[in-house]
């Protein structure tokens, strides 16, 4: 792919340059009578009979013009993202600077394609303000997208990488965009949100996470023994899912005493991107380690009293 990228920038480089001679020719070593041929051909071939006179030579060095921006919006592009690599909050601030540049690169290759045509620059400048003006009281949510965009940046509310519940959706933060934010969840599900719409949400990566276990036993269990066991046998188990577990699992106490048995709490610090992996294994090793110490896990029982005839 990036083999594909230089090719492609070469490319536009030579056709810039090629542009750039054909919309100058005093600058090719022509014949004085072939530079006077292609003088002339720019003097007779108007291709727009009108005050304006676009010549030829206007026109390839409007295309020229056009070429050059997007090359130079292109290379601010490659050295921004090359710069998000550094970390999260960096990738986040580039992320919106590339989408900003993206809007100047448009108004910039608009105004200078219009004053090389002829049109007063500054004219067009001033008339894109007034319309700026006038379509500001139509599309006020997308303003307010993008002050609450840059509040979000600014602030460092949440960055990308960074994993966040908004409403019922829960997932990592793939970009923040000048008007939206993209969230993808387990499932590789992406949602798009308009930046004004993200109001009371859960930034889960800024502590650390917890992932917890609930475990029942039986009444006739002596806890004194079994909350010895744990003493024992839980800070064992880090060594055996370091990539899950951040410190030995910990027992907690009793949780609920229950209809069936008695609820005991797990907890274990974790990655919050893997927080249900950890949850789930966690699980497995408390089961694991009740089945080799005789440890019964009670099930749903009805107890019948019959009275006496």
């Amino acid at each position: 792919m990036k083999k594909n990228n230089n090719k492609t920038y070469i490319s536009i480089v030579i056709v810039a340059a090629a542009a750039f001679l054909l919309a100058h020719p005093g600058w090719l070593p022509l014949p004085q009578g072939l530079r006077e041929a292609v003088a002339e051909t720019e003097k007779t071939h108007l291709l727009f009979q009108s005050d304006a006179h676009t010549t030829i030579a206007q026109l390839i060095t409007l295309v020229l013009a056009l070429a050059l921006v997007w090359l130079g919006y292109q290379i601010l592009k490659i050295l921004l993202g090359l710069l998000g690599k550094r970390g999260s909050r960096t990738q986040t601030v580039t992320d919106l600077l590339a989408g900003l540049m993206k809007y100047i690169a448009v108004v910039a290759g608009l105004v200078w394609g219009l004053s090389i045509l002829g049109v007063n620059a500054t004219a067009v400048l001033a008339g894109l303000g007034i319309v700026g003006l006038i379509l500001g009281f139509g599309t006020q949510s997308l303003i307010e997208d993008i002050i609450t965009g840059a509040f979000i940046i600014f602030e460092n509310q949440y960055g990308v990488g960074d994993i966040i519940i908004l409403d019922d959706f829960r997932g990592v933060v793939r970009s923040i965009g000048v008007r939206t934010t993209v969230i993808e969840d387990a499932g590789g599900n992406l949602k798009v949100v308009n930046n004004s719409d993200i109001r009371n949400f859960q930034n889960r990566s800024r502590n650390k996470s917890v992932a917890l276990c609930v475990v029942g036993v039986s009444y006739n269990t002596d806890l004194r023994w079994l909350e010895g066991l744990f003493r024992k046998k839980l800070p064992g188990l880090q060594a055996e899912h370091p990539d899950l577990y951040q410190s030995p699992p910990r027992y907690l106490g009793v949780e609920e005493l229950a209809d069936s048995g008695v609820n005991l709490k797990f907890a274990v610090d974790t990655p919050e991107e893997k927080v249900f992996d950890a949850q789930r294994m966690l699980a497995r090793d408390i089961k694991i380690l009740f089945d080799d110490n005789k440890v019964e896990i009670p099930f749903p029982q009805m107890v019948v009293h019959r009275a006496d005839s």
